[in-house]
């Protein structure tokens, strides 16, 4: 049976305060960029011609406002994005450095994606679903987190797959032991799975890509196809037997990282809605991984997330120019 939606996301939309050099006085300035990692996602599947649709809170407030209209810009249903009018939206300042590489400092204690509750969950959505997606950002605090699982429930109940990216932040967590656990619970209920070099090495001790990708799936036999990205060096699939690794794009202009992550985890659940996860060969995991990493690739040459995706034929144009 047809389902309404192809990808409905929970978690944190926010406000990504994004390095902006230094004003004629010398003061650092930051432009006020829409974010989050679930809404990122969405944003990009967007531009693949997608269904899709969010679940989280904001507050009532001028950032809320901000994120609602943007998101909406970029086509997603925001039928269940609650307005909270007594907390505020959460807000990430972004450090960036030279290499791209990012530092950042929350405004979150409390923040609104922090307060949805899972009375407030829409369950008919949830079940309307081809693929669920969440982070950990939504399960640092037992409320959000309720909520989390319970709409993972809901959603696999009906036949969805689950999709799990870490997104580990440390500074949200009061205890990185709790965070190692909510993320092995993650990685226990899902099916296709986006993790990062440096999430795969606080879950196993490995740097090396292979032994880490061994023991998780070792641990969580439940993931059927498992994606590590490995930054500018490239990424990695696992699924059955098969291994295979993409280098990244290298191709100069790069002014920031942010968002980079979450479109390759759009473009891998683009992957699966098109070509679904049975006998999947290599070749078929390398078309994946090229076409994620270039659009991974063309997000970082832009500022911010949501309105810096890029669109299906730029994806195309990049890998045809570089076979």
């Amino acid at each position: 049976m047809a389902k309404r939606f192809d990808v409905v996301a929970l978690g944190e939309l926010l406000i990504d305060f994004t390095d902006g050099g230094l004003s004629a006085q010398g003061n650092p300035m930051f432009e006020a960029n829409p974010g989050g990692a679930p809404c990122n996602v969405l944003a990009m599947l967007q531009k693949l011609g997608k269904r899709t649709a969010f679940v989280g809170k904001v507050g009532d407030d001028i950032f809320g406002r901000q994120l609602r209209q943007v998101a909406e810009e970029a086509g997603i249903d925001l039928s269940a994005l609650r307005m909270d009018r007594d907390v505020r939206t959460t807000l990430a300042i972004v450090k960036t450095f030279p290499n791209g590489d990012r530092d950042f400092s929350f405004y979150r204690n409390p923040g609104a994606d922090m307060m949805l509750s899972a009375e407030e969950l829409p369950g008919e959505m949830l079940s309307d679903c081809r693929i669920f997606h969440f982070g950990t950002l939504s399960m640092t605090h037992p409320g959000v987190r309720e909520a989390t699982k319970k709409a993972v429930e809901l959603a696999r109940a009906a036949g969805a797959l689950i999709s799990f990216d870490p997104n580990l932040r440390p500074p949200l967590w009061g205890d990185l032991e709790q965070a190692r656990e909510q993320i092995a619970w993650g990685l226990g209920h899902s099916d296709v799975v986006k993790i990062s070099d440096n999430e795969v090495e606080f879950m196993t001790g490995q740097t090396d890509f292979d032994k880490g990708a061994a023991i998780l799936r070792e641990q969580f036999p439940g993931i059927r196809l498992l994606n590590i990205t490995a930054g500018p060096d490239g990424s990695y699939a696992y699924y059955q037997d098969k291994r295979v690794f993409v280098p990244s794009f290298r191709l100069g202009g790069t002014i920031e990282t942010t968002g980079a992550g979450d479109t390759f985890c759009a473009c891998a659940q683009n992957f699966v809605l098109e070509r679904g996860l049975e006998g999947l060969t290599e070749a078929d995991l390398t078309t994946m991984l090229r076409f994620a990493n270039a659009a991974a690739y063309l997000v970082t040459t832009k500022k911010g997330a949501i309105r810096s995706m890029p669109e299906r034929a730029q994806v195309d144009a990049l890998l045809a120019a570089n076979p």
